[in-house]
């Protein structure tokens, strides 16, 4: 199950923040690196793109497609998302890369194109390196929110046996807050405090120190494709995998203030040395809709509309 996830989470950002804001403000360029390794570009994806403005959309509403050429477009800083580095936990604590982040085309993917978090470790702090990115808009409290994500079971390359997970999931910006909120979708392929797993663990935060949570654990394989859908409404929260409901939390375990948008790819521990392994996360779109709740086909419509009609990012959501 969930462990506290972080300290000091507010300042490991700055150090690729802002410089991809100034690249922003300054509307440079630089093409991705070669897709490979642990690399963050993207394949044959191009020169990266001047930062266009926020499109009209629905009222409410949050959607990206992830149409990004690489972790140094312009773009994805402009319309609200930062990479993490630097320090803190969870997992493997200082071992936050941008490096892993990159945007693949992918044929798999709905539109074409994924967010790949790219983490690595040959078993040495020294050779680890995790991977997380979030919003910057922190203006996020009751409502849907939506994912089509791509878990792994097994690594892309090397040895099997990490305890490795696969979050996605809306978070206060402060660990200290008295309003503390934290809503989880968390996969651990194999298991982890002193879990054997494979399980999906679903976990809504009241506290972050002390740990005050609850949370219930679905022990099933899901390697692949799967539409994660979180409802914060009237009271409640409810997760939903596919469409099928697995475990909803009230009374004191609700969202209480506006949080961030995180996916991450992280080491719990690192249980074995003996060669370099590759685990790969990717994130086909994400959705939300402030103070609503949206039925998982009703998701998916509002995103094919989008995929339609050619928008590829939409941020409608008031800001507080």
């Amino acid at each position: 199950m969930s462990q506290p996830r972080r300290t000091s989470r507010r300042r490991a950002w700055t150090a690729l923040t802002l410089p991809a804001l100034l690249c922003a403000l300054a509307a440079c360029s630089a093409g991705p690196a070669a897709d490979g390794g642990t690399g963050g570009g993207a394949d044959a994806a191009g020169p990266a793109r001047e930062a266009s403005p926020t499109p009209a959309g629905p009222p409410g509403t949050l959607f990206d497609d992830f149409d990004y050429t690489g972790a140094d477009d312009p773009s994805l800083a402009a319309r609200g998302w930062e990479i993490r580095t630097g320090g803190g936990g969870p997992g493997i604590r200082d071992s936050w890369s941008a490096d892993g982040v990159s945007f693949p085309s992918d044929p798999t993917a709905e539109g074409g194109r994924v967010l790949r978090l790219r983490s690595t470790t040959d078993g040495t702090k020294q050779g680890t390196a995790q991977v997380e990115i979030q919003t910057t808009s922190r203006n996020f409290l009751t409502g849907t929110f939506a994912a089509r994500v791509h878990l792994s079971d097994e690594p892309t390359s090397g040895r099997d046996g990490d305890h490795v997970v696969q979050t996605f999931f809306p978070i206060s910006p402060s660990d200290s807050s008295e309003n503390y909120s934290e809503l989880d979708f968390e996969y651990l392929p194999n298991g982890g405090w002193g879990s054997v797993g494979p399980q999906l663990d679903t976990v809504s935060w009241h506290r972050a120190d002390p740990p005050d949570r609850v949370h219930r654990s679905l022990e099933r394989r899901l390697g692949g494709w799967h539409t994660m859908v979180i409802t914060a409404m009237d009271g409640k929260v409810t997760y939903s995998l596919d469409g099928k409901k697995l475990f909803t939390s009230s009374g004191k375990y609700v969202p209480r203030e506006r949080m961030d948008i995180h996916f991450s790819n992280w080491f719990i521990d690192l249980p074995f040395t003996g060669g370099p392994r590759t685990w790969d996360m990717k994130v086909d779109w994400v959705y939300h809709k402030a103070g609503e709740a949206v039925s998982p086909a009703e998701i998916q419509k509002t995103v094919d509309g989008f995929r339609n009609t050619g928008t590829d990012h939409v941020d409608t959501v008031p800001k507080p």
